[in-house]
């Protein structure tokens, strides 16, 4: 059974940080590039950040470059999101998502989300 948890959303004043994980299981995690994606109330789904399968390659949204870092651990099917100089429009719902090509199919899986509120 394939499963995305993710973990780690908390009530953080402005300026502060906090870091997030998704945890992996029932796939071959290794195998799969990873997305950060979040959503706000009344907002669409927006890209935050990604990683390659292997870890050598990350991108970021303009909003968050700089002060967020998306880094994972193979060897313990986990990804993380290292959230610094939070604003009030951090705000969402942040979702971790799982996609590669393999044998042709498209294989494409998302947790279920950690609510990140920041505010004073």
């Amino acid at each position: 059974q394939v499963q995305l948890v993710e973990s780690g959303g908390d009530l953080v004043q402005p300026g502060g940080s906090l870091r997030l994980s998704c945890a992996a299981s029932g796939f071959t995690f290794s195998s799969y590039a990873m997305r950060w994606y979040r959503q706000a109330p009344g907002k669409e789904r927006e890209f935050v950040a990604y990683i390659s399968s292997a870890g050598g390659n990350t991108n970021y949204a303009d909003l968050v470059k700089g002060r967020f870092t998306i880094s994972r651990d193979n060897a313990k099917n986990t990804m993380s999101l290292q959230m610094n100089s939070l604003k009030p429009e951090d705000t969402a719902v942040y979702l971790c998502n799982a996609v590669a090509l393999l044998d042709g199919n498209l294989r494409n899986f998302w947790g279920q989300g950690t609510q990140v509120t920041v505010s004073s």
